[in-house]
């Protein structure tokens, strides 16, 4: 990020905000006819407030960008809304980390500061890649630790041989709104206290934009992955029929 970046990111931060109102996913009961329930799946440590936002098993280390943008630091509520419909079952939508009470009034996309914001329109955002259907949360002060315990974990497969485990025994400790491998797992890394909360990721593979939510006072509210935009979802209706619903495999923490 240079003072050229900020300043074209000054002229574009307008655009690149969420149409949609967020918050409504987790006060609401249901969405364009659809049913939301929402689930509490523990905190997630942000020490250094460098917000992190990854797939786990494709792209979680060190040298992942953090977040231009300070968030709060320290342990914060992790929120999922899960959207339960007859046609695509109970998928997380939106997930939220609560840094305060006060309502956001507007959604203003996370950056890491090298995004190419030429040309930006109203419909466009960068978000962050899902190639084995998973998101997580964490902050760049954890990510040493978690290459850590890659390096030392000596096994071939970091899902296979470790992480499917932790899944299912989730699914058996919460079933609800989840499949009977596992759909979320708060993990704390061994040896720390540092916790990472890892979900699935709506649809499966893909790109999806993470919101910092701004209250009436300008100050950071929230954190917003959001997965599913119901209303858009329903009228595209059709392109999600090839969704893997399997479990990832062969994938690995990446340790460049």
């Amino acid at each position: 990020m240079n003072e050229n970046w900020m300043q074209k990111y000054e002229e574009v931060k307008d655009i690149l905000v969420c149409p949609t109102d967020l918050e409504t996913y987790f006060t609401l009961h249901e969405i364009a006819g659809q049913p939301l329930e929402t689930m509490e799946i523990g905190n997630v440590s942000l020490p250094s407030g460098k917000v992190v936002v990854r797939d786990p098993l494709v792209s979680l280390n060190a040298n992942q960008s953090p977040y231009f943008i300070q968030a709060p630091k320290g342990n914060f509520p992790v929120t999922i809304a899960v959207v339960k419909s007859e046609d695509w079952g109970d998928r997380y939508a939106v997930v939220k980390v609560e840094f305060t009470k006060q309502k956001p009034v507007i959604y203003r996309e996370a950056l890491v500061g090298i995004e190419e914001l030429e040309g930006v329109t109203e419909d466009d955002f960068f978000g962050f890649g899902v190639d084995a259907g998973l998101g997580c949360i964490t902050d760049a002060h954890v990510l040493p630790y978690v290459d850590k315990f890659v390096a030392e974990a000596e096994v071939d497969n970091m899902y296979d041989d470790y992480f499917a485990e932790l899944f299912a025994q989730s699914y058996k400790d919460h079933p609800n709104n989840q499949r009977d491998a596992g759909d979320w797992i708060n993990w704390v890394i061994p040896n720390t206290d540092y916790q990472i909360p890892m979900f699935a990721s709506g649809f499966g593979d893909g790109s999806y934009p993470v919101y910092f939510g701004y209250d009436e006072n300008g100050e950071i509210s929230g954190l917003y992955i959001q997965f599913i935009d119901i209303e858009l979802a329903l009228s595209e209706e059709g392109d999600e029929e090839d969704y893997d619903d399997d479990q990832p495999e062969n994938f690995v923490f990446l340790k460049d």
